[in-house]
């Protein structure tokens, strides 16, 4: 299993997405600026290349090959994909604690880079890895419909989040008012966002071994 997940990170993944969250986390310093995007932007470049990238050096048959179980692909995989979306948060995070020292006074229309929004990032990472690994190990091949629908439903996520910050007087003073200074309140969501994409990615998983137990390669 171990040699597998160094296979997929240094054969697997091109050099470029890990300079990516160092990119993309750098638009955290833009004042105000809509942060799930920065986010997002993993979901929208670096699955369907990297996926892209598989079907095109037939990945799938080179690792059917090896002498490895069908689980151990799936687990390596999916190892792969929670290692860069920790990346791009963690990277993300150091970011924005740097925009909040930067802005200190900074009035925000969309989401503020505090604990709490971090919570909501894990979630919505949480959303696009229950459907994204579920459909594609369908085939363990085609990723185009997965990465469509994935997507969708995390930017429908991000959407709804900010439109709720905004319509609603609770959400906003939590994440852009007084609330914001509530350290308890936020690192509580931090954690239940963090627990939540443990508890979606862990049942990806279970639901890609068994649907990719019944692919013929």
């Amino acid at each position: 299993m171990y040699n597998l997940l160094i296979k997929e990170l240094k054969l697997g993944v091109n050099p470029f997405f890990y300079a990516l969250p160092f990119l993309t986390g750098a638009l955290m310093l833009i004042p105000g600026w809509l942060y799930f995007l920065v986010i997002l932007y993993f979901c929208f470049i670096t699955i369907p290349n990297m996926f892209a990238g598989y079907k095109t050096q037939n990945d799938l048959i080179f690792s059917s090959m090896m002498p490895v179980t069908k689980k151990d692909i799936v687990k390596a995989k999916i190892g792969v994909i929670v290692i860069l979306e920790l990346l791009h948060i963690v990277i993300a995070m150091l970011y924005g604690i740097l925009t909040l020292k930067l802005y200190p006074h900074m009035k925000y229309f969309f989401f503020a880079p505090t604990l709490g929004f971090w919570g909501l990032c894990f979630v919505m990472l949480a959303i696009f890895n229950i459907i994204f690994i579920s459909i594609y190990y369908k085939t363990a091949y085609k990723y185009g419909a997965a990465a469509f629908v994935s997507i969708t439903a995390t930017m429908l996520f991000a959407g709804g989040a900010e439109w709720l910050s905004i319509q609603n007087s609770y959400f906003y003073d939590l994440f852009k008012g007084s609330g914001t200074d509530n350290v308890a309140v936020h690192l509580s969501i931090l954690i239940a966002g963090i627990v939540i994409f443990a508890i979606f990615t862990m049942i990806a998983y279970y639901i890609a071994n068994k649907r990719f137990e019944k692919v013929e390669i």
